[in-house]
């Protein structure tokens, strides 16, 4: 008899619709390999030296690398094996598992080098293994060859290895210890229980998720094979004597209670195939609902707890009478409408303590109730106020199953059945709970990630800025787009600061790679531009000092930053470029677009790199845009395609920024293939006219703060804002008083620029910025500043290469 261990081969998703009767399932030699922590092989099988060819004396103790390399091609014949290679997407490959780079489990196909000059063609799965032993991985393997066959052409969509009666351990109860050796959260009577029923029924044994590793067969107490056999021969032996067959009939019920068994195994293998398709919850809570009607009930109402619906992440505490449940889904099988009036969706209560749903959710076990006497109908119906729902219930039988991850209750659900249908019993009992344990599995994968894209969109949310829309003489519209495949947090940003001169930073940087590293990568970088900005260094010189913060930082921050700096006075675009993709500015003379020539530079990061800045002019209504390579970059497609629509989008004409953006968001996210995250930034540089800004120079003399009043009195008078002259001469007293206080050698200018607001900047050679301070009645200094706060729309301080620029701006009146 052959004592190597085997594998078992059961059919796909199709099962339980018809495509099980076409399916095959078999049997294979398997191969079983057990790797230490320090990579040798402890374990070797009388399947493995079949199947690689060394003997179990050679392989203990050998790195298991030196036994099972991997060549990395399949064969050419491998087709019929396509789809199973991915193996839902679990893993890179087998030797991603033998030297610990993977923590869960994985499957797959390998070519592996046999000791002759041949290679194998094999199956292969590997399983981490945890607890205080030194055993690391299990890894199981078969000879692809052997499920091919001659005369069938059937394809095996999934294969899950399972053990079979005949393993390399001695005997099922030896099986049965071992069991929990790699699986540490098995008991012992769980695992034997485990093993008599796989060996019995074919199926395999475990079926993994992404965060526990859960025996699936449910205990039905059928009796093996071999206790059915024994019976018969009695009863053969009997009835030879003249005894009556009594026990004949017992045997054929037996059969039947072993079809019973088999035919709600196909039924879970259905339904753990149609669910957990998605980690969307709301798909998610459909598909559990779905699954069950009608095949298994003809009602099927979902609950679940507050905090999971809210996205609140685990909740905590064994739920009471006040714990509220969200009727989440709702599928049955009557007429269209009845059940929706009753018990719509999304109506949330708790439930009182002497309820079967409460005895569910508290102990965590199925509630079976065979029949729904009037009686415990008028209690269930009793919360329910204004609604009579006991025609929906009375008669029918009753099933509540608990929704459990981790041993704690997430939700439940209501299973009725017609009361012309079969009641439900204690198979059905198991069945349900079986399904509800596979379905609290995938309602928890999908809770967590629901949990997390929220957590991560509330941190990117919290690291993007609120941009003004309008800054001084100049308009700006933004856009944020999540990545759609690699997660919802990247190191995109864009930003503008207010310096200096009625002069605006626009900004646009991109952090390499995707996630929450990035996410805070990018959080470190945009806060330290907006305070190198404020310290109005030039543009070329801020990504010089970036860079260097980005290597003291450490050797993963790498990024792309575009920096303009747009002097609306002037009319010109200061900008420097840190391996960024170019920006756009469309002219609003004949609308034409063009991708700016920039010294690229290298990315923030790379180190010893100079960085150059270049003077674009520009004229009133010409817009800038800046991007991320995200919005023009597409896999298989060249960068200059995207960079050209890019442009003609630009291009268009808008009735208003936020039109213009959208166009340009339309024109290049509507081509499919979009992975990483987009920020967008666009601005319509719309300057500022002479004649609506007036400079003069200061002496250092305490006499020009009387001069400073009068011609900013005279200038408001020409530009009909004479409203604000008494609060602006007043301010700007101050403002000059403090900077000839302070100032060294060079004069003082003062300069007054009209636009959406009166701003007012006084300059000097002092570096030192003002501070507001409380002001005690003897005190002599202090005063101007808090008058100034106390008046002002807005006021503030910014250093500059010469020295500061103290500032305030006054609400223009209306008309």
């Amino acid at each position: 008899m052959d004592r190597g261990t085997e594998v078992g081969a059961a059919p796909g998703r199709g099962a339980g619709d018809g495509a099980a009767e076409h399916a095959a399932a078999g049997r294979i030699p398997l191969a079983v390999v057990v790797v230490d922590r320090d990579g040798l092989v402890s374990h070797w099988s009388s399947g493995a030296r079949r199947l690689f060819g060394a003997p179990k004396e050679e392989a203990l103790g050998r790195p298991v690398a030196d036994l099972l390399p991997v060549s990395g091609a399949l064969p050419d014949d491998a087709a019929p094996f396509g789809s199973y290679a991915a193996y839902d997407g679990l893993g890179p490959g087998l030797e991603s598992s033998l030297d610990g780079r993977l923590s869960y489990p994985a499957a797959g196909r390998a070519r592996l080098t046999a000791a002759g000059p041949d290679r194998i063609d094999v199956l292969w799965w590997a399983y981490p293994l945890v607890g205080p032993g030194r055993e690391r991985l299990l890894v199981l393997a078969a000879d692809a060859a052997a499920l091919r066959r001659e005369d069938d052409d059937v394809s095996f969509e999934r294969i899950a290895p399972g053990f079979a009666l005949h393993t390399d351990f001695p005997g099922a109860e030896e099986l049965a210890r071992r069991l929990p050796e790699i699986l540490p959260s098995m008991s012992v009577g769980e695992s034997a229980r485990i093993v008599a029923q796989v060996l019995e029924l074919g199926y395999p044994v475990l079926e993994f998720s992404q965060n526990d590793r859960v025996p699936v067969t449910p205990d039905w107490g059928v009796p093996r094979r071999a206790e059915r056999k024994a019976r018969r021969e009695r009863a053969a032996r009997a009835a030879a004597s003249g005894v009556p067959m009594a026990q004949g009939v017992a045997d054929e019920v037996e059969d039947l209670e072993y079809v019973a068994v088999r035919e709600r195994l196909e039924f879970l293998n259905e339904v753990s195939g149609r669910i957990g398709t998605s980690l969307d919850l709301s798909q998610t809570i459909l598909e559990v609902s779905r699954a069950v009607v009608p095949r298994f009930t003809d009602v099927a109402g979902t609950y679940l707890r507050e905090q999971v619906v809210a996205g609140e992440g685990f909740p905590d505490g064994v739920p009471d009478t006040t714990t509220m449940w969200h009727r989440v889904a709702l599928e049955h099988t009557d007429e269209p409408g009845r059940w929706d009036d009753v018990v719509p969706v999304g109506e949330a209560m708790p439930f009182p303590a002497h309820t079967p749903f409460f005895q569910c959710m508290t102990t965590g076990e199925p509630v079976l109730v065979p029949r729904i006497s009037e009686q415990m109908g008028h209690m269930i119906a009793a919360q329910f106020e204004k609604r009579d729902i006991r025609p929906l219930i009375t008669n029918r039988s009753m099933l509540v199953v608990p929704l459990k991850a981790r041993n704690v209750v997430l939700g439940f659900m209501i299973l009725l059945r017609h009361p012309e249908r079969v009641e439900f019993n204690d198979m059905d009992r198991v069945t349900g709970a079986e399904l509800a344990a596979r379905a609290g599995l995938v309602l928890d994968n999908a809770r967590m990630y629901t949990y997390q894209e929220s957590v991560a969109e509330t941190l990117q949310d919290s690291m993007l800025p609120t941009i003004a829309p309008r800054m001084a003489g100049c308009d700006i519209a933004t856009r944020y787009l999540p990545g759609t495949l690699l997660g919802r947090v990247g190191g995109d940003w864009f930003d503008s600061v207010k310096l200096p001169g009625s002069r605006t930073a626009l900004v646009v940087g991109d952090v390499m790679g995707h996630g929450l590293n990035s996410a805070a990568m990018m959080g470190q970088l945009r806060t330290a531009v907006q305070t190198m900005a404020a310290l109005d260094l030039p543009p070329a010189q801020l990504l010089r000092n970036l860079d260097d913060l980005a290597q003291r930082l450490g050797d993963n921050y790498l990024a792309t930053c575009l920096y303009a700096v747009y002097d609306p006075i002037a009319g010109e675009l200061h900008i420097a470029n840190a391996g960024h993709i170019p920006p756009v500015l469309v002219r609003a003379e004949d609308g034409r677009s063009e991708l700016l020539e920039l010294p690229t530079g290298a990315p923030i990061g790379v180190g010893g790199v100079p960085f150059e800045a270049v003077r674009v002019p520009v004229a009133s209504g010409d817009r800038l845009v800046m991007c991320t390579d995200g919005l023009v970059e597409v896999r298989g497609e060249d960068i200059g395609v995207g960079l050209a629509t890019l442009c003609e989008s630009a291009a268009h004409p808008a009735a208003s920024m936020d039109q213009a953006c959208d166009t340009i968001i339309r024109a290049l996210n509507t081509r499919g293939g979009r992975k990483d995250d987009v920020a967008l930034l666009m601005a319509r540089l719309n300057g500022i006219e002479p004649e609506d800004v007036a400079v003069w120079r200061l002496a250092l003399d305490p006499i020009e703060a009387g001069r400073a009043r009068a011609v900013v009195r005279e200038q408001l008078r020409a530009w009909g804002l004479t409203g604000l002259a008494d609060n602006a001469e007043l301010m700007v007293g101050e403002l000059v008083t403090n900077a000839v206080r302070h100032a060294h050698s060079r004069g003082i200018e003062l300069r007054l620029v009209r636009g959406d607001t009166l701003l007012c900047e006084v300059d000097d050679d002092d570096q030192t910025l003002p501070i507001l301070l409380s002001v005690g009645p003897g005190d002599e200094f202090g005063r101007g500043l808090r008058l100034v706060s106390a008046l002002s729309r807005e006021w503030g301080a910014s250093r500059t290469g010469a020295g500061k620029t103290v500032w305030f701006e006054l609400t223009l009146p209306r008309g």
